[in-house]
């Protein structure tokens, strides 16, 4: 396992640079560098601090889904690449943040580099063709999980991206059967940690991300706020955070789609933006894990809501969260280390890394 750097951008799907798709531009500059994995995912809601709402329940054709591209790879690879990253014209939020990856046989101790907490986000990048016991991978996998007590799983299918330096995406008439998709599971440090030999027996060509989270909610049941962060680090250097709530398709508040009236309320607020992505496989809490076996988008698929945000928006967006996943939903917190939002009036923030806290941070456990 070795110390790795996640680059995630958020932009709108008609973005373009240069007379080009922006998405396409970025995956072109995550094939050409040979970055080890990497991911565009397309947004089923969301908003940017302009607040123009966008969601694939207004059918228009001038729509303008939000997009998600996630690059991962190794500290030194991530740097090297985002020069180039930063180089093409653009507008969204850019994120920065340590994790790290297992991709061979080993499993050596945690990294020193990273604080342990007592929870753990474990990403394990597949291809959509994967199979393990005759059946998806990706099934194989969330039964693993559910089966050993993991909090929850959400199966991301990609359009685009990059798998162990090859690029892979998705087109019509074809098979696809090479896109890449991740699974992101929630639970305990020591239940994960204790899977990881499982899974890499699971999965022939595993590449797995692990990173420190906080599960605040679960099912309804409050059991952490998010962490107090600082503002800045002791150099000064600005210190942000994420929120992500996974609920369902199906799930409601008052009669109204979760994800969506999250994104209605947030919207409302002076939060900086909110992204939904739609699953096609996944469980949270003790339900088993569901989905769709071919690949459609049906009401009973997982769904991922992330914000980013200064500490002290997210504390209070957490307010509208907290409100919202009273019955159901699992949200955790994460420090963000670095951020750059870019839009027509500039740019607000920076990539350089802030440091993590000096002692984790235990208030409302």
């Amino acid at each position: 396992m070795t110390d790795a750097l996640k680059l995630t951008t958020y932009f709108g799907e008609r973005d373009r640079t240069d007379g080009r798709l922006l998405a396409d531009a970025l995956v072109d500059v995550y094939a050409a560098d040979r970055v080890r994995a990497s991911l565009l995912l397309r947004g089923a809601a969301g908003f940017g601090r302009i607040h123009h709402v966008h969601t694939d329940r207004l059918l228009s054709l001038s729509n303008d889904l939000p997009v998600v591209s996630i690059a991962i790879d190794t500290t030194a690879r991530i740097e090297s690449t985002l020069d180039r990253v930063l180089a093409i014209k653009h507008r969204g939020l850019v994120t920065l943040e340590r994790a790290r990856l297992h991709y061979g046989d080993e499993l050596p101790p945690r990294s020193p580099s990273v604080p342990a907490g007592p929870e753990t986000k474990l990403t394990v990048f597949l291809g959509r063709r994967d199979r393990t016991n005759r059946r998806p991978a990706f099934v194989g996998v969330c039964d693993l999980l559910h089966e050993r007590g993991i909090a929850g799983a959400s199966v991301l299918l990609g359009v685009d991206g990059t798998r162990h330096g090859r690029r892979q995406r998705a087109r019509f008439f074809h098979g696809n059967t090479d896109v890449p998709m991740i699974v992101i599971a929630v639970g305990s440090s020591t239940a994960i940690t204790a899977l990881l030999p499982e899974l890499g027996g699971l999965v022939a060509d595993r590449l797995l991300i692990v990173e420190d989270v906080r599960v605040c909610k679960r099912d309804g049941v409050h059991l952490a706020g998010p962490h107090v962060l600082p503002d800045t680090d002791d150099a000064g250097r600005a210190v942000w955070q994420k929120l992500t709530i996974y609920t369902s398709e199906s799930a409601t508040h008052d009669g109204r789609t979760l994800h969506l009236e999250l994104i209605r309320r947030l919207r409302r607020t002076d939060a900086a933006g909110a992204t939904s992505v739609r699953g096609i496989w996944g469980y949270h809490g003790d339900h088993a894990p569901h989905g769709d076996r071919i690949v459609q988008l049906r009401r009973r698929v997982p769904v991922v809501t992330t914000l980013v945000d200064t500490p002290s928006q997210i504390a209070r967006s957490f307010e509208i969260v907290d409100d919202l996943t009273s019955r159901t939903g699992l949200v955790t917190s994460e420090a963000i280390p670095a951020m750059l939002a870019i839009s027509r009036a500039g740019r607000i923030g920076s990539l350089d890394l802030a440091g993590p806290p000096a002692r984790p941070d235990r208030t409302g456990r």
